[in-house]
């Protein structure tokens, strides 16, 4: 790969992906003029008291149907296939090492509700080191709070843009996208009711739960469902 490759990552539970998380990956990949962005299930994510509902074979099944067809979005089962806790920071190192890409031309994205405990994370502040973290908006949690939720981060915040992004020293890239108000843990909820999804997720992701009666009989309890955040 060359100096001018620049590769985003998103990562999350993904229990099940919805059109949250599609729009964060193209808005991220639109607004830093990123070649690709990566998204990746995470195997065991350690901010959950319980395991994933969904197998690890079904989220990256349906992983894979939300972004077929969209431009530069491909799904990888980097973690899926890695032991232990899927850490942010183990994540960029199997990245990095894989790719042999460079922490400036890696874009961690990442949802504003959970960079706000970026130092609650596994080995901080070390994992900030190893790319630029784009941290969007989400429903109820803007960026524009950041610079005083993070004041000890303030100094490396920039608003995010292709120029923005143009530095060797990983910066935190803060993006204000509009993306629908969905949670994976609603999507659970209609389908225990028996409500419709269709607005929620892509139309092969809503056949495959269909098909494989995911979600019907599974509890709906868990501590989080932000995009990737601890793990």
């Amino acid at each position: 790969m060359t100096e001018a490759v620049r590769i985003g990552i998103l990562g999350g539970t993904f229990d099940p992906i919805h059109r949250g998380h599609v729009d964060t990956a193209t808005a991220a990949r639109a607004v830093l003029s990123l070649d690709g962005v990566i998204v990746l299930p995470s195997r065991v994510p350690p901010h959950r008291a319980d395991p994933p509902i969904a197998s690890r074979y079904h989220r990256f099944a349906m992983t894979s149907l939300a972004v077929n067809g969209i431009a530069e979005l491909a799904a990888s089962d980097i973690e899926l296939c890695a032991p232990g806790p899927s850490y942010t920071i183990d994540t960029l190192i199997r990245f990095r090492d894989r790719t042999g890409l460079a922490a400036s031309q890696i874009f961690f994205i990442t949802g504003a509700d959970a960079f706000a405990e970026i130092e609650t994370w596994h080995r901080f502040p070390e994992v900030l080191e190893l790319a630029h973290f784009v941290v969007v908006s989400r429903p109820g949690f803007p960026v524009d709070g950041l610079h005083r939720a993070l004041p000890s981060l303030a100094a490396r915040m920039r608003p995010a843009g292709a120029g923005a992004a143009r530095s060797d020293s990983p910066l935190i890239l803060l993006l204000d996208a509009r993306t629908p108000d969905v949670s994976s843990t609603d999507i659970r909820r209609r389908l225990r009711a028996g409500e419709s999804i269709a607005e929620l997720v892509a139309p092969a992701v809503a056949t495959h739960i269909a098909q494989h009666g995911l979600y019907a009989g599974a509890s709906l309890v868990t501590t989080a469902d932000h995009l990737h955040g601890q793990d």
